[in-house]
């Protein structure tokens, strides 16, 4: 089968370059400062992988490919605050719920600050990479024994990796929006959700849903893609739009499936009744 991998360590599974062989030899995540190292999954055997293939396009597995340039940054401080203000970015910081209990991490809370460095305001930003289905670490495993000459080979082993976009949204982003976003929503604080074209494209409800006014919103969808560079074999973020919502709408949006037929579960019911 086709090679499942599009991006290891930051670049293109095909990029040859010595930049790319370094970043593999040298384990290295060029979405963070010069010469850190990737630690996704382990410390000492990082699963390399930023993106996978979904079909003609890709898939971000990895939340930290989406810290490219920390563009998602600007982005949401263009919803959270004044033109023109002077944030800090702080990652990974704890929340914790009213009974004291941890609520989680947000994954990255801009705060905006004077001119003496004191907080004026903050918002959280959300990260929404995409689970896989099937094994990687084999396919990984394979590729870097020799990239050159297992790149094209693909992979043909047993479960093939691909993005498991419904374990994604009911597993994480509904849980997330209703632990976290309802914490900063009780705060009037605003959210901005980061997104994959590829995982947005799964909930089309999002699409048909009531767009707020940007000054009066709660949420942000920042939705972006991996759009092939000019000149370099390389991918890069590109933000694709900008969706305004309330929370309210947006939580009953995502956590409400559609229903599927009544009258097959009335047959199920039937059935074990018949054997009572």
């Amino acid at each position: 089968m086709a090679q499942p991998l599009v991006e290891v360590f930051g670049l293109p599974f095909n990029n040859l370059t010595p930049s790319a062989v370094q970043a593999r030899n040298l384990k290295l995540c060029p979405f963070q400062p010069a010469g850190t190292k990737c630690t996704k999954v382990s410390v000492s055997d990082p699963l390399g992988v930023c993106s996978v293939a979904d079909g003609n396009s890709e898939a971000i597995t990895c939340p930290t490919r989406f810290k490219e340039g920390w563009m998602i940054a600007k982005h949401a401080a263009e919803f959270f605050f004044p033109q023109g203000a002077k944030y800090e970015i702080l990652p990974e910081i704890r929340i914790k719920g009213g009974d004291g209990s941890s609520a989680g991490n947000i994954d990255v809370v801009l705060a905006q600050v004077d001119s003496a460095g004191r907080m004026i305001d903050f918002g959280s930003v959300e990260i929404q990479a995409v689970y896989i289905s099937g094994n990687v670490r084999d396919p990984f495993e394979f590729f870097m024994a020799d990239p050159a000459r297992n790149g094209p080979l693909g992979w043909t082993g047993a479960k093939y990796p691909r993005p498991d976009y419904l374990s994604s949204s009911r597993k994480r982003l509904a849980p997330q929006m209703i632990m976290k976003g309802g914490i900063f929503k009780s705060w009037g604080k605003k959210q901005a959700i980061v997104l994959h074209k590829g995982f947005y494209d799964t909930l089309p409800a999002l699409e048909e849903m009531p767009e707020a006014n940007k000054a009066e919103a709660d949420i942000a969808w920042l939705i972006y893609d991996l759009i092939p560079h000019a000149t370099e074999n390389r991918l890069v973020l590109t933000l694709l739009k900008t969706l305004y919502t309330d929370f309210g709408t947006a939580l009953a949006t995502i956590t409400t499936r559609e229903a599927g037929s009544i009258d097959d579960f009335a047959a199920v019911l039937n059935a074990k009744l018949r054997k009572l």
